[in-house]
C-alpha cells in the first residue's frame, strides 16, 4: 500500500522561506509522478510543481523561480523548496504521486491518485 507522509510546513512572514518533505513508500514501480498539490482556503486543488521518473520536472506559472524541487530523480523522497513566499501563497501543501504503468506523457497529464495528508503553510504580512 502506498503511502506519503509530509513534514514541514508552518508559519512564516512575507519573503520568508520553508522546506516542505515528502516520504513515499510502497511501491516499487519505476514509472511515476510525485508533486505537490496546494489548496487554498475556500478554493480548489492546484498543481504547483512535479517531477517524473525520468527527472523531468514541471512548475505552475505562479511557482516558477520561487518553488524548486531539488531532487534530481525523487525516488522515495520529494522535497519542496519554496522561497520569497506572499500571504497568497497561504494553503495546505499536499503530497501526491501517481504510478502508471509506462509514463507516456508529462506530468501535468496526469491525475494523481495517491495523496498525504498536507501540511500547513502560513504566511503572514
Amino acid at each position: 500500500q502506498v503511502h506519503l507522509a509530509e513534514s514541514g510546513g508552518g508559519s512564516v512572514q512575507t519573503g520568508g522561506s520553508l522546506r516542505l518533505s515528502c516520504a513515499v513508500s510502497g511501491s516499487t514501480a519505476t514509472d511515476y509522478c510525485m508533486g505537490w498539490v496546494r489548496q487554498a482556503p475556500g478554493k480548489g486543488r492546484v498543481p504547483a510543481a512535479h517531477i517524473d521518473s525520468r527527472g523531468r520536472k514541471h512548475y505552475i506559472e505562479f511557482s516558477e523561480g520561487r518553488f524548486t524541487i531539488p531532487q534530481e530523480i525523487a525516488k522515495n523522497t520529494i522535497d519542496l523548496q519554496v522561497d520569497s513566499l506572499k500571504p497568497e501563497d497561504t494553503a495546505m501543501y499536499y503530497c501526491a504521486a501517481i504510478f502508471p504503468v509506462k509514463l507516456a506523457a508529462p506530468c501535468p497529464n496526469y491525475q494523481y491518485d495517491h495523496w498525504g495528508q498536507g501540511p500547513q503553510v502560513t504566511v503572514s504580512s
